[in-house]
């Protein structure tokens, strides 16, 4: 699987900026996909994922501000982005899960900046 993400950049406080992914490969293997990010120095942590069947986990820091979508039997998930703080600042990564096999996929990693 070969994931292609796209749509950081720079924004100021309270805007928006949404995030694309799109999978190739063997997309039918992916059981989960969504969104991680990292800052420099610190552990990479979940964003937002969408689940097959249509469910979504949140990290409780973006919830009410970011919404995850997508269809993973086509290989898609986007990330809207609202209401940004310089805390979101970080890189974010594109990822699929196959749930069988333990096996997770990662995008290149999309830049994302707030200034305050």
């Amino acid at each position: 699987v070969q994931l292609q993400a796209s749509g950081g950049g720079l924004v100021q406080a309270g805007g928006s900026l949404r995030l694309s992914c799109i999978a190739s490969g063997d997309i039918l293997s992916i059981n989960v996909m969504g969104w991680h990010r990292q800052v420099s120095g610190k552990e990479r942590e979940l964003v937002a994922e969408v689940v097959n069947g249509g469910g979504t986990n949140y990290a409780d820091s973006v919830k009410g501000r970011f919404t995850v979508s997508g269809d993973i039997a086509e290989g898609t998930v986007y990330l809207q982005m609202n209401s940004l703080s310089p805390e979101d600042t970080a890189v974010y990564y594109c990822n699929a899960y196959n749930v069988v096999w333990n096996r997770s996929y990662w995008g290149q990693g999309t830049q994302v900046t707030v200034s305050s």
